[in-house]
């Protein structure tokens, strides 16, 4: 860790700024490119075990598919009807291995699947997949409902040719948080992590002799540019790891080709009093029999997802389309039909690409059908993965390491230190006038920086805001102590703010601000053109196609 790091105790921009000239000082065990879940899984992992590791990410963390995924937890209980068993069965285990120890941030979600006259699969051939599924958990969860219990589980569901339902578990996750889990993690384990740092390239070991054939090329570092002052500087390192998912290629970094889909997924998110479900219902759309979700996530209710070619510029945010957003509400009207959703019920949308590796991007495959699969690259010094699964993050990230020990020599053998990361929760005055179930949440949020959440929270208070499950304490936590540089960063992955309020929290701005506004050192023209800034990220991508936004 650098002296810079170990001064500065809060995650801020003037960390930010006092820590990156002492970057290129040393000499890294491993450099980590790519701020989503793959590669904060990788950095936590590389800290477990004692390695100097350094993370960089050229926009804000979990920006890309990491922050804009469905939110489950799941072990992909359609890979087995694609024979894809030891990809269910890693899927199983791991789901299990984090609700154990993601407790209040990955939590059990019941998911309900209605069998409907001449659809299939019906009950008896679901019944045999869920087996198998309960055989890789080690326990057996599943249930059915004949016709006439339905209606107590699942109010309003379409009821018409209904045969039953069958009842399992997976799971659910806010999933920019958990970004945001591991790295606090990682960095409470001495790993420094920081974000708006753009590789222009890779350094080589020596490039005149590889260029006169005398030896293989070696990656050695990488150049670096600030994104927010346009400075650029050189790192060096033993080990390079890629994890920037459906941007392997588009970086430019690498010399090897790889076949990557990208794979857009949209979704709808209303208000829970409109469509309330505390379950997850999954179903075949009506259209093209793909599976589909409405289910419960923060406060709300998430209608997803699409899975469609996404052909549009990889640098820009995706967005949803408008046969997207009519193909989800045709989706909705066919199980919920008395519900009558529609797209003025739309509080925000979002849309996330995946890293679906093909052998041949001319497939001919359906999107649902390709493989979620993972592909490692190994190149001399480097090590690059796209692919894989949420659920999945930590399996990648060791298959990353492992390779990376071929080029830095280190151990894999965790450190004494690393254990401390499943202590119990201490007990806090500040907590005590909440239940305990916001207790666990808060603190499976949290718990890598608890004292000083629990002080912020004792400082702001327990007031939620607005309708949401979101305290304003936890704003005023991220402004602090979670490296926020733009206010979307705030809003939409901090927070859920932005999408859990009706206009991007428009209506709560102004208190945002105040609260705000001096935690993040923002002069008022700085906050002006921060807002701007947000709302127009809002309504070019998570709103509905063509909408306008209050305060533009």
């Amino acid at each position: 860790m650098t002296s810079a790091a170990t001064q500065h105790a809060n995650w801020t921009q003037a960390w930010r700024d006092q820590v990156l000239p002492e970057l290129a000082e040393q000499t890294w065990d491993l450099i980590v490119i790519g701020g989503g879940i793959t590669g904060a899984g990788v950095i936590r992992e590389a800290a477990k075990r004692g390695w100097r590791c350094l993370l960089v990410e050229q926009r804000d963390f979990a920006w890309g598919t990491s922050s804009r995924s469905s939110k489950m937890v799941h072990g992909g209980l359609r890979y087995i009807s694609q024979g894809e068993l030891a990809l269910t069965r890693d899927s199983v285990r791991e789901r299990q291995l984090l609700l154990d120890n993601e407790a209040g941030l990955v939590e059990p979600l019941p998911f309900l699947y209605p069998h409907y006259q001449g659809e299939f699969p019906g009950r008896w051939v679901f019944s045999w997949v869920l087996r198998l599924y309960d055989g890789f958990a080690g326990q057996s969860l599943q249930q059915f409902h004949p016709p006439w219990q339905v209606p107590m589980v699942a109010a309003g569901l379409q009821h018409e040719h209904l045969q039953g339902a069958s009842q399992f578990q997976d799971a659910l996750t806010d999933d920019a948080r958990l970004v945001m889990h591991v790295l606090a993690e990682a960095r409470a384990l001495g790993a420094c992590v920081v974000s708006h740092l753009r590789v222009l390239e890779r350094l080589y070991s020596d490039d005149n002799a590889a260029a006169a054939g005398d030896v293989e090329q070696r990656v050695s570092g990488v150049r670096i540019e600030d994104t927010l002052t346009g400075a650029q500087f050189d790192l060096t390192c033993k080990a390079l790891a890629q994890a920037t998912g459906v941007w392997t290629d588009a970086a430019g970094l690498s010399k090897q080709q790889h076949d990557i889909r990208p794979l857009r997924g949209s979704h709808l998110l209303i208000p829970s009093w409109r469509l309330p479900v505390s379950q997850s219902v999954s179903f075949k759309h009506p259209i093209d029999k793909r599976l589909m979700f409405i289910f419960p996530w923060e406060g709300a209710t998430v209608i997803g997802t699409t899975d469609i070619d996404h052909k549009d510029d990889l640098n820009q945010e995706a967005a949803i389309s408008q046969a997207e957003v009519e193909y989800l509400l045709a989706g909705c009207a066919k199980v919920f039909p008395s519900a009558q959703i529609s797209a003025e019920d739309v509080l925000s949308t979002w849309s996330g690409v995946r890293p679906i590796v093909v052998k041949s991007t001319e497939s001919g495959h359906k999107p649902s059908d390709e493989s979620r699969e993972h592909m490692l690259w190994i190149e001399p010094g480097c090590v690059s993965l796209s692919g894989g699964k949420l659920t999945t993050f930590r399996l990648l990230a060791l298959e990353i390491l492992q390779a990376c020990t071929l080029f830095n020599g280190c151990s894999m053998q965790e450190t004494a230190q690393a254990q401390s990361l499943s202590a119990p929760r201490p007990a806090h005055d500040c907590l005590a006038g909440l239940s305990s179930s916001v207790q666990r949440r808060l603190y499976g949020r949290y718990r890598a920086n608890w004292p000083a959440f629990c002080a912020m929270f004792s400082e702001v208070g327990m007031q939620q805001v607005s309708t949401t499950p979101i305290y304003w304490a936890e704003l005023a936590f991220a402004c602090e102590h979670e490296l926020v540089i733009h206010l979307d960063d705030l809003l939409l992955r901090r927070t859920r703010l932005g999408l859990l309020l009706a206009q991007g929290a428009v209506a709560v701005l102004e208190q945002v601000r105040e609260l705000c506004q001096p935690r993040l050192a923002w002069d008022d023209q700085r906050w002006v053109e921060e807002q701007q800034r947000y709302l127009r990220i809002y309504q070019q991508f998570y709103s509905l196609p063509n909408a306008v936004v209050v305060g533009l």
